[in-house]
């Protein structure tokens, strides 16, 4: 059954907790998806309650909200469409990549199946977004990505940018300015003391970066 059988809501619910549990450990509760969405907890637990009725979530009270088998093959089936369409929307239409998350978050939910399938098809299936996000393949299986944030790596060795995470487009347009972005090669070592930053050595020289700009950037030891 199609994702494109769901409303706009449940869609953006399963692929949003989906995505909270991509890159960390900690489990998705209706405080979190709070903090996400900016809705008020009396509807998200309302939605989770819905949704859980329906088969595609498990949740006991005060508990953590997981996927059933069906909610995360639809949570693929809209991360996949997500994905997708920021690819296409930078490599054929030009757009920045810091332009791209917000405009497939509208077109996400009008695409059909088909639709996301000719793009895959035009755009040579590719595994990674803009961003480097894996790409989820028509059959829900996600491309493998080793990669830590940039507060976690080693100092002093070469390390290659693998992922930016999306959300903060500011962010991302400093980078490119710093011609930092995936598949280029970086150095960090420790900022000042006391500073709360890392040095970055890129293309364009030395800049230092703060705990939020280092936890948005993964990497690999190359």
């Amino acid at each position: 059954m199609s994702v494109s059988t769901l409303s706009a809501s449940p869609q953006n619910y399963l692929k949003i907790i989906w995505a909270l549990s991509e890159w960390s450990d900690q489990p998705v509760t209706t405080k979190l998806l709070g903090e996400k969405t900016g809705l008020r907890l009396s509807t998200i637990s309302e939605t989770v309650k819905k949704l859980t009725e329906k088969g595609l979530l498990h949740h006991e009270p005060y508990g953590a909200i997981e996927l059933t088998e069906q909610g995360r093959e639809y949570a693929l089936a809209m991360i996949r469409r997500h994905r997708l369409i920021e690819t296409f929307l930078v490599e054929v239409l030009d757009y920045g990549w810091e332009e791209v998350h917000a405009e497939a978050e509208h077109l996400e939910h009008a695409v059909s199946d088909l639709l996301i399938d000719r793009i895959d098809e035009y755009l040579g299936h590719p595994d990674r977004d803009p961003h480097g996000d894996p790409i989820p393949n028509k059959s829900g299986q996600v491309p493998a990505l080793v990669a830590v944030s940039l507060d976690e790596a080693p100092h002093g060795q070469v390390l290659t940018v693998e992922r930016i995470a999306d959300s903060d487009p500011e962010l991302l347009k400093f980078l490119q300015s710093q011609k930092i972005g995936v598949g280029v090669e970086i150095k960090v070592e420790p900022g000042p003391p006391f500073s709360d930053s890392l040095k970055v050595t890129g293309p364009t020289g030395e800049i230092d970066l703060g705990a939020c700009a280092c936890a948005s950037i993964y990497v690999s030891l190359n």
